[in-house]
């Protein structure tokens, strides 16, 4: 049954995208039992993930792996904190699975020594181009980023369309950012801001311009998403930049009275992973959870229920991803991965809040 809301949540160019959306369980074919058992160690998962989908995911990993029952603990963090905390516990791992980062980030924790390689199974599954070499963490799914308004403080006539538009005077003090650093989404949004703004003398100021400009713009920064959606429904402030799968959520779950833009010249489309933890307390357990993770009844299912656009090929492509005809903007994610700790260390030390 296709939601009235959902039918124009979305606008690109101005133009309503309709969704469609399928909701069903997160069933899948249990597995052969192979690696499966708690073997008497809590499977630890640390997430970045939309809770509702990070807990259901879970219960129907464990239904489908009963050894589980009661021995899984789901810790849900920002993505850049997820990866600080995994390093700092390098010699001792709390964790088994780091769910939720960028390929960044996840690229970062596989030189730091962190991570284990995923089953071959699941490695097989996702194409090279967005998994580690070897597969150190595999990307679960992309994430499209994009500018989202409260439609009961914008008209979608005065409601922005292009990135730049977030920088325009009429958006003074009408914009509300979660928190940078501790946001894999954000720092990725921002960075890939400053990737298209990079002269052909390798400087990236006039990136760091345009953020002085946004930050000019930012009534406040939020502490963490939840914090985030709550400015907006409240009428805090009426836009912000964020990614589509959660923002699609809110609408759909919680009501809130959000409109996504596609912007026109295109949405940053992020590779968002899934890691082993090496060393972690339960390596059989990492591997099972994995391998339900990226299997094709979870990833059809979450591509259905949780607007997920999956990194594995399925036999059937949802129907809201088929008529949501996204534009991808061409970002330099080689020279991102390269420089994204630097110019978010020099946001935070030299722009943020001072403009």
């Amino acid at each position: 049954m296709h939601s009235p809301r959902l039918r124009t949540a979305i606008f690109a160019g101005g133009v309503a995208l309709t969704l469609g959306l399928t909701g069903c369980g997160l069933g899948a074919t249990p597995q052969d039992g192979s690696g499966d058992s708690a073997g008497g160690n809590t499977l630890t998962i640390y997430t970045a993930r939309d809770k509702g989908l990070a807990d259901s995911v879970v219960a129907d990993f464990v239904a489908a792996n009963p050894d589980f029952e009661g021995n899984v603990e789901v810790l849900t963090l920002g993505a850049q904190e997820a990866l600080e905390r995994i390093r700092a516990e390098k010699t001792n791992p709390q964790g088994d699975i780091w769910w939720g980062g960028t390929s960044q980030q996840m690229q970062q924790a596989a030189s730091d020594g962190v991570l284990s390689a995923a089953p071959q199974s699941v490695i097989d599954a996702v194409p090279a181009a967005s998994r580690d070499a070897d597969g150190l963490w595999v990307g679960e799914m992309k994430l499209a980023e994009v500018i989202v308004y409260n439609h009961d403080m914008l008209s979608a006539a005065d409601a922005p369309k292009d990135w730049d538009d977030l920088i325009a005077p009429a958006l003074n003090d009408q914009i509300a950012i979660r928190d940078v650093a501790a946001s894999g989404t954000m720092r990725s949004i921002y960075s890939a801001m400053i990737d298209q703004r990079f002269d052909e003398a390798g400087s990236p100021e006039a990136g760091y311009d345009w953020l002085r400009a946004l930050d000019a713009n930012t009534k406040v920064y939020a502490a963490n998403p939840t914090d985030l959606y709550l400015r907006l429904t409240r009428q805090e402030a009426a836009v912000t930049a964020w990614n589509l799968q959660d923002v699609m959520l809110q609408i759909e779950q919680q009501n809130a009275p959000y409109t996504a833009v596609v912007p026109t010249s295109g949405a940053p489309m992020l590779v968002d992973g899934v890691a082993k933890i090496a060393d972690g307390p339960s390596s059989a357990g990492a591997d099972a959870f994995l391998e339900f993770l990226l299997s094709e009844p979870t990833q059809t299912t979450l591509a259905e229920t949780y607007f997920q656009i999956p990194s594995i090929e399925l036999a059937t492509e949802p129907s809201w991803l088929a008529d949501l005809n996204l534009k991808e903007m061409d970002v330099d994610w080689s020279r991102v991965a390269e420089n994204e700790t630097a110019w978010i260390d020099y946001w935070a030390t030299n722009i943020k809040g001072q403009n």
